[in-house]
């Protein structure tokens, strides 16, 4: 696993919710730490998940059952996220949720970033995230440089949603976990499904499976696709 360089930049950004419009806030240890590859990410290294690879993506989008994580050490840090880009070209429009292990305990928190910019953490308060809460979230190419990105918590009943502009080549689009502390909690197994790229299933694009690894050893296991739709991420090793 490859660490992620430490970046300083504010984490303030505009933003739009649907639930309220509520400024996000940063997490304790997350908000120096972006979520994508270190260089371009043509292997697993710290992605575990799928990636479909091609021209012209214009959506993604999956649900999952939020992790009962156990933290390993302070430094375990994990987000299972969805979105456009990053496998081999260098932005990254995505939204996830991130669990945070730097309190000694896990702390989920949503987020979305349009790497090259730093992360965005939203409020705990006004959008609260725990283990067994199921999540859906999406990333859409809105024309003219705009992504609108949306999380949704239906356990707890709110929507939120931001629409941002970068210059992205729309070559990839992923449904992923990933740990850019290269440190993952024991999330037992986590099971994405109703994954879709471009409005079809994400099988149909044939997407490359990845396995997060370290060092030569396997941190997690990414499960085949069922359905085109769905599948499993099984801890392995931290």
């Amino acid at each position: 696993m490859r660490r992620f360089l430490i970046r300083a930049a504010s984490l303030a950004a505009s933003a739009t919710a649907v639930a309220a419009s509520v400024a996000p806030v940063s997490a304790a240890a997350a908000q120096t730490l972006s979520f994508r590859p270190l260089s371009y990410n043509i292997n697993g290294y710290n992605w575990g998940g799928y990636a479909a690879t091609g021209s012209g993506f214009s959506s993604v989008s999956a649900t999952w059952t939020e992790a009962n994580a156990t933290c390993n050490s302070t430094n375990d840090l994990y987000a299972p996220w969805v979105g456009i880009d990053g496998y081999g070209s260098s932005s990254v429009e995505q939204t996830g949720v991130a669990t945070d292990c730097s309190s000694g305990h896990a702390v989920h928190q949503a987020w979305y970033e349009m790497y090259p910019k730093a992360p965005v953490y939203l409020s705990t308060t006004t959008y609260p995230v725990s283990a067994g809460d199921v999540i859906h979230a999406s990333v859409t190419y809105a024309g003219s440089r705009k992504y609108t990105l949306t999380l949704s918590d239906s356990s707890r009943g709110w929507t939120y949603t931001t629409t941002q502009s970068i210059s992205a080549s729309r070559t990839s689009a992923e449904v992923i976990i990933e740990s850019p502390t290269g440190s993952y909690p024991n999330f037992g197994t986590l099971s994405f499904s109703a994954a879709t790229v471009n409005g079809k299933s994400l099988g149909s694009f044939s997407p490359t499976a990845l396995d997060p690894s370290s060092n030569g050893i396997y941190e997690a296991r990414t499960g085949a696709l069922s359905g085109g739709t769905s599948f499993t991420e099984t801890y392995l090793h931290q």
